[in-house]
């Protein structure tokens, strides 16, 4: 193979980008290293692979190592691209587990085709900002189920605003007092009481049910997803073989529904 600079840029980025997009499918591990020249064995065996005898290999390793130099801007696509790919892998063997509601714990369709997960913590404000997101998204899209994973790690009153969550779940008002746990003051016992009694919880029932051994093992179970998944803050999603983090907006969350929708997952 030869590569004209001079005659044919246009096919020259092109090879160049083929070339790091073939290294970045050989690992994770030391991308800049492996772009770099005289770069170690495991780029030798890519190489050899791919076809490109040892001899042309330090030109091929200085032509990318210098179009990284004129265009850093690939490097956190690439690396965006590979810490999605590498989400998706962690999330694959446990997915159906984390898309298996708490009962009631649901938002949207419950027999919805489409599956959100949401890892929620009431004491979060980005969560708080991104509830018109979920409802937008909700209202818009009738096949999506939103399953929320309480997590509460932001501040001690997230716990029992999150128990108090499966105790509305469990008798059926579960979307009452999320919205209404949002809408009113950060997580205490006061604003608690004051969003149980919103949604119209048996609060007596409630306080007993969210004092019982599978609450806190629920807690427990969605604390080891999040540990799994790589989730370290709230809000956190799963959208079909996707992890997004954070409050990205709904435009992003409902493109990650439509790929979902198709069946699309990260390359």
């Amino acid at each position: 193979m030869q590569i004209n600079p001079g005659k044919n840029p246009s096919r020259l980025r092109l090879v160049l980008l083929a070339i790091v997009l073939f290294a970045l499918g050989a690992g994770s591990v030391g991308l800049i290293g492996r772009l770099r020249p005289h770069g170690d064995d495991a780029v030798s065996a890519d190489l050899a692979r791919a076809g490109i005898d040892p001899a042309r290999r330090v030109a091929f390793e200085a032509l990318v190592h210098a179009y990284i130099l004129d265009h850093p801007e690939i490097l956190p696509e690439a690396m965006d691209k590979l810490q999605a790919r590498e989400a998706a892998a962690r999330l694959r063997p446990v997915r159906a587990a984390v898309e298996a509601p708490f009962p009631g714990a649901i938002l949207g369709n419950p027999a919805g085709t489409v599956t959100m997960v949401e890892f929620s913590d009431y004491s979060c404000t980005y969560c708080r900002g991104s509830v018109a997101d979920i409802n937008a998204l909700v209202a818009a899209n009738p096949d999506l189920k939103v399953v929320l994973r309480e997590l509460p790690i932001i501040a001690p009153a997230s716990e029992p605003a999150a128990k108090m969550a499966l105790a509305a779940a469990a008798q059926g008002k579960f979307g009452a007092y999320h919205a209404a746990m949002f809408a009113g003051e950060r997580p205490d016992d006061a604003s608690i009481a004051a969003a149980a009694t919103t949604a119209g919880l048996d609060l007596t029932s409630a306080r007993a049910y969210a004092a019982r051994a599978e609450v806190q093992q629920e807690i427990e179970h969605n604390l080891a997803f999040a540990r799994q998944l790589g989730v370290s803050g709230t809000p956190a999603f799963t959208i079909g073989g996707q992890i997004i983090s954070g409050a990205v907006g709904k435009d992003k969350l409902q493109a990650a529904v439509d790929a979902a929708r198709k069946g699309v997952t990260p390359a």
